[in-house]
């Protein structure tokens, strides 16, 4: 899952960069509101993490113009401000949550996961292919002969494929999505990871396999 954080703050965008990579995020930190519009108009996203009071275009700005161009897109404010007109202000802008500066790390995970948290299907947070389980919740990936905790790139590529199935999936997508646009990773290393994936996969006796189309990218399929 795809963040973009937009925190003026550098050192707190540090912080919480780290801590969301960690967790199996991958994050693109901004530290004003024109980047982050800028950044935004990719449509690359799963949610966003917006302060309020930023340089050349503040967050309520932002968050305003998202939502004129009919993003539904989740978006939690971040504020140093605790008064209620201001948290009144960003909900009615359409923000889906907020949180007041300083908070607790294990409350900001929370209430990521609560705006991002699809209502679908799958809202029992596990994604299932032929014999093989990927669980949002724990990034395990199992069988029914084994498991494995994936770290935090395999777990987002399998999530990626997972979830669009026989959909192909070129590399530059794999590499925009999860390494970001500011990257200085090259291509190859998508197939690294794509390696890695194939032989737990191959560990656990999975019936479906990573297909590769030559200079075309890869799909997720149930073997025949």
């Amino acid at each position: 899952m795809r963040l973009l954080l937009a925190e003026d703050e550098k050192a707190l965008s540090r912080a919480l960069t780290a801590i969301l990579e960690r967790n199996n995020y991958s994050v693109d930190p901004v530290y004003d509101g024109q980047a982050a519009l800028d950044y935004l108009k990719a449509g690359n996203y799963d949610g966003i993490i917006l302060d309020i009071m930023m340089p050349k275009v503040d967050g309520i700005t932002v968050l305003k113009e998202i939502r004129s161009q009919g993003s539904l897109i989740p978006v939690l404010l971040l504020t140093a401000k605790s008064e209620v007109d201001d948290k009144v202000l960003g909900l009615d802008a359409g923000a889906n949550d907020y949180l007041t500066k300083p908070f607790n790390t294990r409350e900001l995970l929370a209430r990521i996961r609560a705006m991002t948290r699809t209502q679908t299907a799958q809202a029992n947070s596990q994604l299932q292919m032929g014999n093989i389980t990927l669980d949002r919740a724990t990034f395990e990936l199992s069988s029914p002969t084994g498991s494995f905790r994936l770290a935090n790139k395999e777990f987002q590529m399998l999530e990626l494929m997972m979830s669009n199935p026989k959909t192909l999936i070129s590399s530059e997508r794999f590499l925009e999505k999860i390494w970001g646009y500011d990257t200085e990773a090259e291509l190859n290393v998508v197939w690294v990871y794509i390696s890695y994936l194939r032989k737990k996969l191959a560990a656990l006796h999975a019936n479906i396999q990573i297909k590769a189309t030559r200079n075309a990218g890869y799909t997720l399929e149930e073997l025949p």
